[in-house]
């Protein structure tokens, strides 16, 4: 996201060589999601050049290659995982999370295959997983069986909320977009380990975006002062503030909890004059 051109000249500087984009959206926020990883494992050098623009602390959310988990379903994936875990090596301890997304269809009686295949993942990384299927929601007996076998392994739920999106009809062309490709899931609120992961999605309006968030401001302030370090990423149908409103969110959780640090400043759009 950080060479979305919607920021392009009003959020970060314009132009900027692409060696250069990452480290301007690093004064924006402290994490990232990594979906493009999805479509397509990147280069070594691709990596190794995030890995340049980003201090040590830094967090990347990298989604596994759709290879493992849509193709082949988790089934047969050891050569297209190592790949990949060879790959992002240079990110270091800046990949926070690898990041399981699994299609609609993966159903409760999918999760001992998911059990293999966390079982099997090395140690090295932190993984969160993230369903979409309704019964997992809906079925205390599925959510149960999900829990446990995450629990077993140290490995996160990830909820997507979408419920603030929907509970009005969209009123733009990138709210009618969305509506017909952003899956309509149940909120789950709830954290398994100290890293909690949480995806928002809310509204062209910046005002329904928050007044949407304000259950998550009060749990990650929660979260916060249990010791947890929770991760909270916002989107919205266009994402062209997403950057604004994130820091908007940190604001609101700071206010709950003091000692949290604040977010670094961003760099000048427009180089500073005398006039």
């Amino acid at each position: 996201m950080w060479t979305h051109k919607a920021w392009q000249g009003r959020l970060v500087a314009h132009p900027l060589p692409a060696a250069e984009r990452l480290r301007h959206y690093t004064g924006w926020c402290t994490a990232v999601e990594g979906n493009t990883t999805f479509y397509a494992t990147p280069s070594r050098e691709t990596v190794s050049s995030w890995a340049q623009q980003t201090d040590p602390d830094f967090g990347f959310v990298l989604k596994l290659p759709r290879v493992v988990t849509h193709e082949r379903r988790l089934h047969d994936v050891d050569e297209p995982l190592r790949a990949f875990l060879d790959v992002i090596e240079p990110l270091g301890p800046r990949a926070q999370a690898l990041w399981i997304q699994v299609p609609g269809s993966f159903a409760p009686t999918d999760v001992a295959t998911l059990a293999r295949f966390l079982r099997r993942l090395p140690p090295t990384h932190r993984y969160a997983v993230e369903v979409r299927h309704p019964a997992f929601f809906l079925d205390p007996r599925a959510a149960q069986l999900l829990v446990r076998t995450l629990a077993a392994t140290g490995t996160e739920w990830i909820p997507f909320d979408t419920t603030t999106f929907f509970t009005r009809p969209p009123t733009s062309d990138a709210e009618r977009d969305a509506w017909t490709k952003k899956p309509r899931m149940p909120l789950r609120s709830e954290a398994l380990t100290d890293r909690p992961i949480v995806r928002y999605l809310g509204r062209d309006d910046p005002d329904q975006s928050s007044a949407g968030w304000q259950r998550w401001v009060d749990r990650v302030a929660g979260w916060l002062q249990e010791g947890r370090s929770p991760v909270f990423f916002v989107h919205t149908p266009d994402n062209a503030d997403a950057p604004v409103l994130a820091r908007r969110f940190h604001d609101e959780v700071r206010a709950r909890v003091p000692a949290l640090e604040p977010l670094p400043q961003p760099a000048p759009v427009q180089p500073l004059t005398l006039f």
